[in-house]
């Protein structure tokens, strides 16, 4: 039988953007098939009737429903989508212990638990379900479109390849087999030290204070998750940040070796200023190379647009939010 996990949630609204009158919201909560019960905000349409076009939302990575995927999602849902956004397994107000641990199977399977917790919603028409990942979840996303034939739309925002970054560094200025073994070694240390220990070290958040000379997207991260602007108590990336140890099977598991067996609707949307941008015109040029349905993909570049400039949209409003209603109106 499956159970669901007794959550606390938070009634009262505090995210970092403000509530819609446009929408209805509640909080809601689904199972996924490791038994980790996921908390989400979905989000409806006033006055909507009949079966509506669904969408899940979730990122970015170590963040939390509250911040960036919350705001993706209320906008599209006074848009006419049924929308969730959801906390991944471990982090958040969602189950799973030990916290702050990421997988790059089980945050796969946190996309499709989403998508059956909306095909089985009365008020969702399950031919007509779409996703959204922002940051490293962009590329959980495109991961989850190659598994699960039943989305028919995806949306990777300003997107990490997570198992790429950890595998390579920054930039791939990691990228040899010297490198790897020494953070492999690092890993496995840590492991013993955490056992010893008895709790998981934090391996911290967005540095705060700022030094002067942190790199250009170090600035950008601390410009939304350290400031009023993103800041959220539940986030991993404002606060602690993921344990150590956290995503050490990222390096052994590249998660877009199929993208390009993609036959659903993908569109990968970029700033051009991001320091991420070569994730999401690579994480493209993979997935159409060798892919018999191409007429169905695109990469959307936002001129002028850092990595966390389509987080909430900046001092510019740089999401093209009315680019994004109409692909989904298009193949959903």
């Amino acid at each position: 039988m499956i159970r669901k996990e007794e959550l606390t949630l938070v009634k009262e609204w505090d995210k970092t953007f403000a509530k819609s009158d446009k929408v209805d919201h509640r909080k809601v909560t689904f199972v996924n098939r490791y038994g980790i019960t996921l908390a989400a905000d979905m989000y409806i349409p006033k006055d909507a009737e009949g079966k509506l076009p669904a969408i899940a939302v979730s990122g970015p990575f170590g963040a939390v429903k509250e911040q960036c995927s919350g705001l993706y999602a209320q906008t599209m849902a006074e848009r006419g989508f049924l929308t969730i956004a959801f906390d991944p397994s471990f982090t958040g107000e969602s189950g799973g212990q030990p916290r702050y641990m990421a997988s790059p199977d089980i945050n796969t399977e946190d996309f499709m638990a989403a998508v059956d917790f909306l095909s089985l919603n009365d008020r969702v028409d399950p031919d007509r379900i779409g996703i959204i990942g922002i940051c490293g979840w962009g590329g959980m996303a495109i991961n989850t479109a190659a598994l699960d034939t039943r989305i028919k739309a995806t949306v990777a925002s300003t997107m990490y390849d997570m198992t790429r970054v950890n595998a390579n560094g920054y930039f791939d200025s990691e990228d040899s087999e010297e490198q790897r073994y020494a953070h492999r070694a690092a890993l496995c240390a840590q492991r013993l030290a955490d056992l010893k220990a008895g709790e998981y070290a934090l391996g911290g958040g967005v540095i705060d204070p700022l030094p002067d000379d942190a790199p250009y997207f170090v600035k950008d991260y601390h410009s939304y998750y350290k400031t009023d602007r993103g800041y959220h108590s539940r986030s991993l990336n404002s606060n602690g940040g993921w344990n150590v140890i956290g995503c050490e099977s990222f390096m052994n598991q590249p998660i877009l070796k199929y993208s390009n067996e993609i036959r659903s609707a993908v569109m990968v949307m970029h700033g051009d200023k991001a320091h991420s941008f070569y994730f999401g015109k690579d994480a493209y040029e993979n997935m159409i190379n060798g892919n018999k349905y191409t007429d169905n993909k695109e990469l959307l570049v936002i001129e002028g647009a850092t990595h966390t400039d389509l987080y909430d949209g900046g001092e510019n409003n740089a999401i093209p939010f009315d680019k994004l209603q109409a692909f989904f109106e298009k193949y959903l």
